[in-house]
C-alpha cells in the first residue's frame, strides 16, 4: 500500500500550513503557507518575491486552514546572512530619508516626508509624504534619482494613513490601533462621542493623527442599545419624588439624574421614571452641557468632515530618473 497521502475530494479544500508575517513593524500582516516548516511569533523569515526572497518577522504562529486559494510561500528561516541584509536595507532606508528631508527643506516645499521604502535590490524607491495641497517636486525627484540611483515613485498619503505608517503611543498608553490591528479605517463621526457621553474636547476625542479617534466606534452600538428607553437630557419626567427635569444620564448603568425645582437633585433607575409630554423647558446643567457642544462642535467641524466619509483615497505619482513631469493618480 502507498504511504502517499490521498488526494482531496472535489469540493473538500485541502488543509495548509499557514502563517503571518510583517514586512515592518506598522504594516499589515500577509497570509502565506509555510509549507512543512512551523514558525513561531517574532521569529524572522524569508518569503519568497522572485528576486532572492525579503526578509519578514512572523506575527501570527502557524495553523492549519483549509483552503483553495493561491498563496505566497516562505523559503526558509533567515539565516546570518539575511539579517545583514536586512540591517543593511534599513540603513540605507534612513540615509535616504535623511536626505529627502534636507533636500525638502533646502527646497522649501510645504511637503512631510515620513518614510522611504528601498525595494529589494535598489532599483526602486517609494517615498511616502504628506501635504496640504499639490506640490512640484520634480527637482526632489532628480535629486532623489541622482542620489539613490532608482526609479522614484512619490506617493501622497492622508493625515490618518501617515499615523499607520510611523506608529507610535495613543493617549491610552498602548500602540495605536491603526499601526497593529486595525485593517482599514472606518467613518467615525462626532456623533459617536455624544452617544457615549463624552466631552466634546478635541484633545480628548482627537487621536495623534488630529482627527477623531478610531476607538469611539469599538462600543458605540454598545452604547445605542443600551440608549434605548432613556430620556433625553432636559426632558420632563414622573419619578416617585415628584416631576423634575433630566439633568444627566449614566447609560450603561441606566441611572437618570433628575433635578427639582424645590430640592437637591436625585438619581433614579432608568423603570423608575417616565417621560411627560410636556414642552421641556433646558435646566441650567442642560443650558451649559448644550453650550460647550456647540463651542467644541465648531473647533470640531473639520474633523467631522474628513471622518464622516470614508479614507480618503492617496494620490499617488510616479516619476521616472529623467524627473518628467506626471499627473497624480489615485490608487
Amino acid at each position: 500500500m502507498s504511504d502517499l497521502p490521498a488526494p482531496p475530494l472535489p469540493g473538500f479544500p485541502s488543509q495548509h500550513n499557514v502563517v503571518g508575517v510583517k514586512y515592518t513593524p506598522t504594516g499589515r500582516t500577509i497570509t502565506l503557507d509555510s509549507g512543512t516548516l512551523v514558525f513561531r511569533r517574532g521569529e524572522a523569515v524569508v518569503v519568497d518575491d522572485r528576486r532572492g526572497g525579503t526578509v519578514a518577522a512572523v506575527s501570527e504562529p502557524t495553523t492549519a486552514r483549509k483552503g483553495t486559494g493561491t498563496l505566497g510561500r516562505i523559503l526558509r528561516r533567515a539565516d546570518p546572512r539575511d539579517l545583514a541584509r536586512a540591517q543593511e536595507e534599513q540603513r540605507r532606508e534612513a540615509d535616504a530619508l535623511g536626505f529627502a528631508r534636507a533636500r525638502v527643506h533646502a527646497l522649501r516645499l510645504p511637503i512631510k516626508v515620513f518614510r522611504v521604502d528601498v525595494d529589494h535590490g535598489g532599483d526602486r524607491a517609494l517615498v511616502c509624504f504628506s501635504s496640504e495641497k499639490r506640490v512640484d517636486f520634480r527637482d526632489l525627484v532628480r535629486d532623489l534619482s541622482a542620489r539613490l540611483h532608482a526609479r522614484i515613485e512619490m506617493r501622497q498619503v492622508g493625515v490618518r494613513d501617515e499615523a499607520k505608517l510611523v506608529g507610535g503611543i495613543g493617549s491610552c498608553g498602548r500602540e495605536l490601533c491603526c499601526s497593529t490591528f486595525l485593517p482599514h479605517f472606518a467613518p467615525v463621526s462626532i456623533k459617536m462621542a455624544k452617544n457615549q457621553r463624552l466631552v466634546l474636547n478635541p484633545t480628548k476625542v482627537a487621536g495623534q493623527c488630529g482627527r477623531l479617534k478610531c476607538c469611539l466606534m469599538y462600543e458605540d452600538a454598545q452604547y445605542v442599545e443600551a440608549g434605548k428607553g432613556l430620556p433625553k437630557v432636559g426632558k420632563q419626567v414622573q419619578t416617585p419624588e415628584g416631576i423634575g427635569r433630566v439633568d444627566d444620564l449614566d447609560i450603561l448603568s441606566r441611572k437618570v439624574r433628575v433635578s427639582f425645582m424645590d430640592r437637591p437633585p436625585a438619581t433614579f433607575d432608568a423603570g423608575e421614571v417616565r417621560l411627560l409630554d410636556a414642552k421641556p423647558t433646558a435646566t441650567p446643567a442642560a443650558v451649559a452641557r448644550e453650550d460647550v457642544d456647540e463651542v467644541a462642535g465648531e473647533e470640531l467641524a473639520d474633523m467631522a468632515r474628513d471622518v464622516k466619509s470614508s479614507t480618503p483615497q492617496p494620490a499617488t505619482e510616479n516619476a521616472e530618473e529623467s524627473g518628467e513631469d506626471t499627473e497624480p493618480e489615485s490608487e
